[in-house]
């Protein structure tokens, strides 16, 4: 192609000839430097009215931050906040956003409960020894500790057993409805597999009568609180209970 062909992409005219190409645009010449440009939303009102809106703003986020924090606080268990702006908090809260549910739930223990458990032992030589307390609690604490993944029995078994029984049972230990007495039976089961398993003198003979007793201790407050507790155990002593032969004999180890 030399300098007289024309470019087939070019404009045409009705008879086919290339029109002239017509010159571009020059762009739009820029603002003059300094020139002010449109403002827009709040800094569009005037001052009185950019006033009354940063105003109006800040009080609208103050209170939306007050009511969360009321309604947080009469959610959350008690605490030393609470204890001391009780009243004000209900005051808040209940008049007009009263609430039938509760975010946590169930409320953190506030209260470690230990498991021991003592039994009497029938020895090959026909004596009874009385061994001392097992804090079982203690020998789940253990193997939960440092364990990525502990079993579901270490977790739950005995402290669920004691739950169980607690619900059951009134304050002097004596059984509460029919789940009562079952209650008992899967408790007593559990300590005498773990006494078999674990407590020597229990291994060297036959246990014929074991007692369980908890030990309640007051989680301490943190150091900022004005808050004493006492930090002295509370024990609920269970009467002796006699051992099965089946569970004697080692049927549930």
């Amino acid at each position: 192609m030399d300098a007289y062909d024309e470019d087939p992409r070019g404009p045409q005219g009705p008879s086919g000839t290339r029109l002239p190409e017509q010159p571009a645009q020059p762009p739009p010449p820029p603002p003059p430097v300094g020139a002010p440009r449109p403002r827009t939303g709040v800094a569009a009102l005037s001052p009185g009215y950019q006033v009354g809106a940063a105003l109006a703003l800040a009080v609208v986020a103050v209170g939306a931050c007050v009511h969360l924090l009321m309604v947080f606080l009469s959610l959350a268990p008690s605490n030393t906040v609470t204890k001391q702006h009780g009243k004000a908090i209900e005051e808040w809260v209940y008049p007009e956003f009263e609430q039938n549910w509760k975010l946590f739930a169930p409320n953190p223990l506030q209260q470690n409960i230990a498991v021991q458990v003592r039994a009497e032992v029938r020895m090959r030589d026909g004596g009874l020894r009385t061994t001392g307390w097992t804090d079982l609690s203690a020998q789940d604490g253990a193997a939960i500790d440092g364990n990525v993944a502990p079993s579901h029995a270490q977790q739950n078994e005995l402290r669920r057993a004691w739950d169980f029984f607690s619900a059951t049972h009134a304050a002097d230990n004596r059984p509460v409805g029919l789940r009562g007495s079952l209650s008992e039976q899967y408790l007593r089961r559990i300590v005498v597999m773990r006494l078999y398993r674990d407590d020597p003198t229990s291994r060297e003979g036959v246990i014929q009568r074991v007692q369980v007793r908890s030990s309640t201790t007051n989680v301490q407050p943190p150091p900022w609180s004005r808050e004493r507790v006492s930090d002295k155990p509370v024990y609920r002593l269970l009467p002796w209970w006699s051992v099965t032969a089946d569970e004697a004999a080692g049927g549930v180890r």
